[in-house]
């Protein structure tokens, strides 16, 4: 996905380059394009408001972009030595991926998991888990991105007992929970519980944060799964903003001050496609952010005005055709990454269209990322495509695109409103219905899918191997920690659970009691299924 559609002549001359957000690509831009351009209302300088130009004044002079990659497989012990991998070949994040059964809130040992334990992510089913994965893991020096949702809730008590067992204060510790599960409901799925209670539980986490653990970012609002679903990249910013102004609001009618946990609301948005939609996507979406926080919600914090978060290549954007071109189309994410302003870079690897990667894979994507730190200059200023007469001009466009996406969702009655009717879902779907089309009719080009495709062998790439032995290992631990922990003090903490989840009351000193007698997944998750019911999908036909 991602790229422009071209209208060519009978002559096989360009005529037109439309970007998938419906922009359209004027041949040369000049000062006229830019006559309304003021430069402190619009630009201001980096660090200072709106924010256009990145959020800190010196940005990767500063402080380099924190590179991050998608791991986590198998068994805790498979990923501890996949964490312990990275980090010692220079990562400076973590990025946790779980399995479906655990994203579901299910044991490994539950007919439901059968064929799915530890097959795209860690298996976790009780706080072990978590002790051994986080083993000798500087968790006071390393943030850690937890890829988790619906039961976000969970895996967050489950990091704060795992710091404090291994003595770390929690005022020093980063955790970010994915933890958006609006987003969920629109592209992946992962949903287990309705609209209102799930966003209560985001609610909760937020709120606890903001007074147990400082460090933490308690959603992570995901454009990044809804673009990859087939939206265009200014719906993917328009959605996300409307989502994270979902949580925003519910949290204010607990009465809470803007400023006491807007500075902590962070981002996860995708990167593939036009160079240049892309860059100035984040430039408008960091003025406009900007900009909602400050009139909008009457923030008063500068912090609270920052667009925050994670720009990451997609692997929507890869082909099973070719794969070693995805290499390539990796480093110019990485690059969009940087000219786009990110804090925390995080690259696909060039097997993701097959497969888990391998360490090789993996590693090829980190160093990706530390030749342009190192190699390419791109900590030597700041914002070096500002003023730019494209640039700047796309900037505003894109800024105009995604604002009448925002307005069509308010229209709706809001973004929790819009997906319980299916609308956003809808939307999702279209796109993906008209990029596949102008795919497979030649107006989008696919190198090595509907052009350079001609008399090349497929290149073979590894793929990840799974490993049934390794589900029968977390199975046998998990009966393990079920036969050893003290059962009398399980069944107080859940029932505990259930009554403040019943009272409305925040849930995660509960949970956090619940982690520590050693409860699984599935034994909490039951609690709140109980409580809550079940998400029912809308149609979308």
């Amino acid at each position: 996905m991602g790229g422009a559609t071209y209208v060519k002549n009978e002559r096989g001359e360009i005529e037109k380059v439309i970007l998938q957000s419906g922009v359209k690509v004027k041949p040369v831009y000049g000062p006229e394009d830019l006559a309304d351009l003021d430069y402190e209302r619009d630009l201001g300088n980096p660090g200072e408001y709106p924010f256009t130009r990145g959020i800190h004044p010196g940005m990767y002079r500063m402080r380099p972009w924190t590179m991050r990659q998608y791991a986590g497989f198998g068994t805790p012990y498979e990923t501890n030595e996949r964490f312990k991998l990275l980090i010692a070949h220079g990562q400076t994040g973590l990025n946790v991926a779980f399995d479906l059964p655990t994203q579901l809130g299910l044991d490994s040992n539950d007919p439901l998991a059968e064929g799915e334990v530890g097959r795209v992510g860690m298996a976790v089913d009780t706080l072990r888990d978590f002790e051994i994965a986080f083993a000798d893991i500087p968790l006071d020096k390393i943030g850690t991105g937890l890829t988790i949702n619906a039961v976000a809730s969970i895996i967050l008590a489950m990091f704060q007992a795992t710091a404090e067992k291994y003595g770390f204060a929690l005022d020093k510790v980063s955790a970010t929970p994915q933890n958006d599960i609006l987003k969920e409901m629109v592209s992946r799925g992962n949903w287990i519980f309705p609209v209102g209670p799930s966003i209560r539980l985001i609610g909760d986490t937020i709120e606890y944060s903001a007074k147990v653990m400082p460090r933490t970012n308690p959603v992570s609002v995901c454009g990044y799964h809804i673009r990859e679903s087939g939206c265009t990249p200014a719906q993917e910013i328009a959605y996300a903003f409307e989502i994270a102004m979902t949580y925003i609001d519910h949290v204010l009618q607990r009465g809470m001050d803007i400023d006491d946990f807007a500075p902590r609301i962070s981002f996860n948005l995708d990167i593939f496609g036009n160079i240049f939609e892309q860059v100035g996507k984040f430039r408008a979406a960091r003025r406009l952010w900007a900009k909602l926080l400050k009139e909008r919600y009457k923030a008063k914090n500068p912090r609270s005005m920052w667009l925050r978060g994670l720009f990451g290549g997609g692997g929507g954007g890869l082909t099973k055709q070719q794969p070693l071109n995805n290499i390539v189309r990796g480093a110019y994410y990485a690059l969009i990454s940087a000219l786009s302003g990110t804090q925390t870079m995080a690259l696909c690897s060039y097997d993701e269209a097959y497969t888990i990667p391998t360490p090789q894979a993996a590693i090829i994507s980190l160093r990706t990322m530390q030749i342009l730190l190192e190699e390419m200059g791109l900590r030597d200023t700041v914002d070096p495509l500002g003023g730019s007469y494209y640039v700047e001009s796309l900037t505003n466009q894109m800024e105009e695109r995604i604002t009448e996406e925002m307005e069509k969702v308010e229209k709706m009655g809001g973004m929790a409103h819009a997906v319980e009717m299916g609308y956003i879902q809808r939307e999702v779907a279209k796109q993906a219905y008209l990029y596949e089309k102008a795919l497979q009719e030649g107006e989008v080009h696919k190198v090595g899918v509907n052009i350079y495709s001609e008399g090349e062998d497929e290149e073979e790439v590894q793929l990840h191997e799974y490993k049934p032995a390794a589900a029968e290992a977390q199975i046998s631990s998990l009966n393990e920690v079920r036969r050893t922990r003290d059962k009398r003090k399980v069944v107080s903490t859940l029932r505990d659970l259930e009554k403040a989840a019943r009272k409305g009351e925040n849930l995660m000193p509960y949970l956090l009691q619940s982690v520590r007698a050693y409860a699984t997944m599935g034994e909490m998750t039951r609690v709140f299924k109980e409580v809550y019911g079940e998400f029912k999908e809308p149609s979308i036909f």
